[in-house]
């Protein structure tokens, strides 16, 4: 990660204990979100093809940020998904040039993999914007129970010249959930959608 100015790094995390005035049998929902913030290499350069100054290191970042997610979940994760926010001075396609499939594969294996596509979001924003990170059961994306979000707001990032690179896991799927689709366990037992 040599390659990026890394400003700072930001772990959130929450414990759901009930929704709707009640709990359920299975425990509390921890949702975690890691934030890298850093220098955006392509910041206020004239428009680039090639984007490999935030593709190679994005490896090093999914490492990271699934590293200290799986860390701050203190569990088995089932549930995953990304998001970036840019500053003014880039471009929205720099943010999903970073969290490409180099970050996402690396992402995933610090907490022990998922075979699901990540669900993501990306936008430009000004410091101390919100972004609501996806997330969906991390071996199929069509268990409903697991469909969620967490939002994550950095209240001095990203600064103009700055990305915000955010992985998110969970801990199991929502509270009280009751929409049908395919289970967790389906899923796992290789029932798909």
């Amino acid at each position: 990660m040599s390659e990026l100015e890394i400003r700072k790094v930001v772990v959130l995390s929450e414990d759901v204990l009930s929704d709707g005035g009640r709990g359920d049998d299975g425990g509390p929902l921890r949702k975690v979100a890691c934030a890298v913030v850093f220098k955006n290499p392509y910041a206020g350069r004239p428009y680039s093809e090639a984007l490999d100054e935030l593709i190679a290191p994005s490896a090093a970042l999914g490492e990271l940020i699934g590293t200290r997610c799986f860390e701050a979940a203190g569990g088995p994760v089932e549930s995953h998904g990304k998001a970036v926010m840019v500053g003014t001075a880039g471009e929205q396609e720099h943010g999903n040039a970073v969290k490409t499939t180099t970050f996402g594969n690396p992402f995933r294996d610090a907490f022990g993999g998922g075979r699901a596509w990540l669900p993501s979001t990306t936008k430009r924003a000004a410091p101390g914007a919100s972004i609501d990170v996806p997330l969906c059961f991390k071996d199929e994306i069509w268990v409903r129970s697991h469909y969620d979000t967490i939002t994550v707001a950095i209240p001095d990032a990203p600064a103009p010249d700055e990305i915000v690179l955010v992985g998110a896991v969970a801990t199991r799927g929502r509270l009280n959930a009751r929409l049908g689709g395919v289970t967790k366990a389906e899923a796992e037992a290789g029932a798909g959608s």
